[in-house]
């Protein structure tokens, strides 16, 4: 338990790290919590401030919960130690200690937490996420849609444990976007790189 909680709480101090943030800063662009959706999230930053920015945050972002997962991947073959390590890896991106506890949606590391988890699980999210925003060109449904199945996936594999994470991460991330759900509902939510 000891070594599970020391994980989680590291894994909690790396995704507390707002990769939007720092890049929006070292660029000289806009704060993202301030600009734009007012989310310091890939997406928001592609409206502010164009490609590459988009491009260094979603790197961020997805390192920050692949990397703690995949180390607890390779140290443990303890399936809730590394599961509590990408929950950890989430919850700092949403509700990071160095920036308010104001975080962003928690996509990008939910996909980290995944190809940290197992590589066709990332594969198989980011294809779904791909498919479902060429097909609806909205980032926020495309994520939903991606992370409410995930708990399909895990389940058809055998993987309890992760099935019961990837319950949390979705969530978490309906969560997050619920104000983006109240705007695909209403027909409002922007298409991607849109303001």
């Amino acid at each position: 338990m000891l070594t599970a909680l020391v994980a989680s709480l590291l894994a909690y101090a790396a995704g507390s790290v707002s990769a939007a943030i720092l890049v929006c800063r070292a660029l000289g662009l806009p704060d993202p919590r301030s600009d734009g959706s007012g989310n310091p999230g890939a997406t928001n930053v592609l409206r502010i401030g164009g490609k590459k920015a988009a491009a260094m945050t979603l790197a961020g972002d997805l390192a920050k919960g692949l990397i703690p997962v995949a180390i607890a991947n390779a140290l443990s073959d303890n399936t809730a130690l590394i599961a509590l390590t990408g929950l950890g890896a989430l919850l700092g991106h949403l509700y990071p200690v160095f920036f308010d506890f104001k975080g962003g949606k928690g996509v990008a590391t939910a996909f980290g937490v995944c190809f940290g988890l197992h590589i066709l699980a990332g594969v198989a999210a980011a294809l779904c996420w791909f498919a479902c925003a060429a097909v609806f060109k909205r980032s926020s449904l495309a994520a939903l849609i991606t992370f409410v199945l995930m708990p399909v996936y895990w389940l058809l594999m055998g993987q309890t444990t992760y099935a019961v994470l990837a319950v949390m991460m979705a969530g978490l991330i309906v969560y997050t976007h619920r104000e983006n759900i109240q705007r695909l509902l209403q027909g409002t939510e922007p298409k991607i790189g849109k303001r």
